[in-house]
Order: C-alpha cells, then sequence, then structure tokens
C-alpha cells in the first residue's frame, strides 16, 4: 500500500513540474484588423499565457482580460518595450506597441509569477507568422 502511495505521490510531483515549468501551450499568430496585428489574452491564476507570435516592423496590439482579482495578476510588464501597467480585474486592458526587431521577448506579471513569450519574427512579403515558438522560419 505505502509504495503504492509513494509512486502516486512521485507521479503527481512529477506532473506539476512538467505543467508549470516545461509545457509550452500553444503559440497564437495574431490576426491582423486595419494593418494592426491583435491578440486577445486572458490572464488568469495558474494559467501562463501562450506564446504570441507576430511580425516585426506592424503595431501590435495586444488585449488583456484579466479575469480574477489574484495580486500576482494586477501588473503586465514587458521589461524589454518599458511597458508596466496595471490590469484591473474584469476588465481589459489593451497594450499597443511596435516592435522593430525580431526576436524572442518575454512578459509577466508584477510578481513574477504568470509569463509569457511575445515571437517576433521577420517580417517578408511573402509569408505569414509561423505558429511554432521559439526559432524563425526562412
Amino acid at each position: 500500500m505505502s509504495v503504492a502511495v509513494t509512486a502516486a505521490g512521485c507521479a503527481a510531483i512529477v506532473w506539476v513540474l512538467w505543467y508549470f515549468l516545461f509545457s509550452g501551450g500553444a503559440a497564437t499568430a495574431a490576426t491582423v484588423a486595419e494593418g494592426v496585428q491583435e491578440v486577445r489574452i486572458t490572464v488568469q491564476g495558474g494559467y501562463n499565457p501562450d506564446t504570441i507570435v507576430v511580425q516585426a516592423g506592424k503595431p501590435v496590439r495586444l488585449q488583456f482580460y484579466r479575469a480574477e482579482t489574484a495580486d500576482c495578476s494586477e501588473r503586465l510588464v514587458f521589461e524589454q518595450f518599458a511597458i508596466d501597467v496595471p490590469l484591473p480585474a474584469f476588465e481589459t486592458t489593451t497594450v499597443e506597441f511596435t516592435p522593430s526587431e525580431a526576436g524572442e521577448y518575454r512578459f509577466r506579471c508584477g510578481m513574477n509569477m504568470l509569463k509569457g513569450l511575445l515571437v517576433v519574427e521577420p517580417a517578408t512579403a511573402d509569408r505569414r507568422p509561423s505558429a511554432s515558438p521559439h526559432k524563425f522560419h526562412d
């Protein structure tokens, strides 16, 4: 009996570590409306936003809807873009900027517990943003 309980406990620990440290989530390519790349993101405790894929040199509009009141998610920080804004509970906060260079840019909550990744791909006339994060495609 104690072996089964220990095995179940170890399996649960491995799953929790994988979920919070290694599960990548799906990549979300921005939709383009009136020349602006737009993505809607729901911020909720225990949920790390998916990877967002956009193209360099085109305006980006990220709409963060905060679906909770937990202290952890009350701020949004994009250090590389000098963005640090409050996220009021049960409201949508719009963040707009234009990434000039391709690269990977992390964003996070104020407590560094909820994290996401913005993948900015090179803009070319003959391609769309990739659905595959963490690398560029030629």
